[in-house]
């Protein structure tokens, strides 16, 4: 499984959002791939994502795409972000 981790530039916020995505799956026991990317590379580096983490702000500038498309409002809650992980893994 893939998980893409989305931010503006594809450099802080997404990679706080990639490292407490991994731990919220450590948690639920499931295994993904998860990366970091920025909004302008998405369609390249989403095209085989099951599930796109952003924030609010970001969703509308999502392109087209298959994904789960994965709403946080705080990269740093883990409790939040595990349970969104777990809702959209079904």
């Amino acid at each position: 499984m893939k998980i893409v981790a989305v931010c503006g530039a594809g450099v802080g916020t997404s990679g706080i959002l990639k490292v407490n995505a991994e731990r919220a799956l450590a948690r639920l026991e499931i295994e993904a791939d998860v990366t970091a990317s920025d909004i302008a590379s998405l369609a390249t580096t989403a095209a085989d994502a099951q599930i796109i983490l952003t924030s609010p702000e970001l969703v509308d500038r999502i392109p087209p795409t298959w994904a789960d498309i994965v709403v946080v409002q705080s990269y740093v809650d883990l409790a939040e972000i595990e349970q969104k992980l777990f809702d959209a893994l079904g």
